[in-house]
């Protein structure tokens, strides 16, 4: 009647005697290191893609070994899997656990102080990368064949579990279950999430396409709705832009891991959660931006050159000038009045000096209001600087009152165009026009007071997209303009 009690008991003593073997990437952690590693050191310096080139020549370990030497990684942001976390540490208590790891050995010592428990750490070393056949070949010589237990995630796998007394597989399916079953027996699984449309549609920031609404501008303030040729131009230029920006916030994402993760919201970001593979996201880019380029070429040669200066500066405000005090909210506005620009040369028309300099001084505002939402969050937070940022909660007061100027200012250029011959020229009624000051007045002081209450959204963008005042206010203009043409 006891023969239960009694082999569970044997299974647990047996478990016991045998130690267990942890892979790091992919499996203790929802992340790849060396992939990790190497966009940190290319966000710190780009030119260093080209280095990496010459160290994988001299072998995986090497290369692994010279980015690890450059940076270094938060092992407390990293996105731990939780489940497999737990059941390592449950495992602690029963028995020799030890970290084996493909990632280089400063990476992997990081990570294992911070998660603690682990009685070793067996790791790549510059010479070796401790990885399929050759994790075997040390386990084995180490702990002796089927001496051990052996967690892991991928099919390189197959070669340690081959000769691993049991397996611990992790997998967003059943087939590398299936497969692992074949070498020797699995004890247990844990079940990821798989890639989906879902996450990557949040990845690619598909609401953020609302952006490239501005594309139209330049084809309505010259009065062109009813021009097919303009209108399948200004379709295309909108998703050009939308492939090109999602690229670059792919791009963004995988650059700023660091700072995203210690962001109360970025860091549920798909790449930053690791939800989503780390590896997929810059061949996502590339596609994306080839795409874009090839599409923007049947547009207008014009309109390429424009999405390529786009596509440089908005490049270069990820690597580097976001960092950059007052020039990172400069070229933020910069980024939407490009967007203007390239309308217009979609349609290949060429905007007023009013629309530009409207453009500049809103947007401005709005990109002022963004980094004022940022360092608000971290002073409730108790921090004294905006991560990734070139900002402190000292400079509040300096970008709020930089920030209401500017909307202001836009508001102004607003009035002297609806004042000007030019406005004369393409509306029957300019005066009608007036109405919009007190619109956009309200609705820049509004945004304001919501920003300085600490309830706006990261994008002010977004938040006027959601926010039923600014819907309504921006049909109202849509009525006012209707009425003036």
């Amino acid at each position: 009647m006891n023969k239960a009690p009694m082999d569970e008991a044997s299974a647990m003593q047996e478990d016991a005697a045998v130690l267990l073997c942890i892979d790091l990437d992919g499996t203790l952690i929802r992340s790849d290191l060396l992939v990790e590693s190497a966009l940190a050191l290319i966000a710190r310096n780009p030119l260093t893609m080209f280095a990496m080139l010459i160290w994988l020549m001299r072998g995986k370990a090497f290369l692994k070994h010279q980015i690890a030497r450059r940076i270094e990684l938060d092992a407390s942001t990293l996105p731990y899997n939780g489940e497999v976390l737990d059941w390592v540490r449950a495992q602690q208590k029963l028995r020799t656990v030890i970290l084996c790891t493909a990632s280089d050995r400063r990476l992997a010592e990081s990570v294992a102080q911070h998660v603690g428990g682990f009685s070793a750490v067996l790791s790549s070393d510059g010479r070796h990368n401790l990885s399929g056949s050759n994790k075997a070949h040390a386990l084995v010589a180490l702990y002796g064949d089927r001496g051990f237990d052996y967690a892991g995630n991928a099919i390189v796998d197959l070669k340690v579990w081959r000769h691993a007394r049991s397996a611990v597989v992790i997998e967003s399916g059943t087939k590398l279950a299936s497969a692992a079953a074949h070498v020797t027996r699995v004890d247990r699984s844990f079940a990821i999430p798989r890639s989906s449309l879902r996450l990557w549609a949040k990845a690619l920031r598909m609401h953020q396409w609302v952006k490239n609404l501005l594309v139209f501008l330049p084809m309505l303030a010259a009065h062109r709705v009813l021009d097919p040729v303009a209108g399948v131009n200004s379709l295309l230029a909108f998703l050009c832009f939308g492939l090109c920006a999602s690229s670059v916030y792919l791009t963004n994402d995988l650059l700023d891991l660091g700072a995203d993760r210690l962001h109360p919201r970025k860091r549920h970001r798909p790449f930053a959660a690791g939800t989503l593979p780390l590896v997929a996201g810059p061949i996502a880019a590339v596609a994306l931006l080839l795409v874009g380029f090839v599409l923007a070429w049947f547009v207008a040669p014009a309109f390429l050159a424009v999405l390529f200066g786009y596509y440089v500066l908005t490049t270069g405000y990820s690597l580097r000038f976001k960092r950059i005090v007052m020039l990172d909210v400069v070229v933020l506005a910069m980024l939407y009045t490009t967007r203007i620009l390239a309308g217009a040369a979609a349609v290949r028309t060429f905007p007023s000096f009013w629309l530009l300099a409207f453009s500049m001084f809103i947007f401005l505002s709005l990109a002022m209001i963004k980094r004022y939402t940022e360092l608000a969050s971290a002073l409730k937070l108790g921090k004294v600087t905006a991560s990734g940022r070139g900002y402190d909660v000292d400079d509040i007061p300096l970008i709020q009152s930089l920030g209401g100027s500017s909307g202001y200012l836009a508001v102004l250029v607003l009035a002297l165009y609806i004042d000007s011959t030019a406005s004369q020229a393409l509306y029957r009624h300019p005066h009608y026009l007036w109405l919009l000051c007190p619109l956009l007045l309200y609705w820049i002081s509004r945004a304001w007071a919501i920003a300085h209450r600490g309830i706006m959204h990261d994008d002010p963008v977004v938040f006027a997209v959601k926010d039923k005042i600014s819907l309504l206010l921006l049909v109202l203009a849509a009525i006012i303009v209707f009425a003036a043409v």
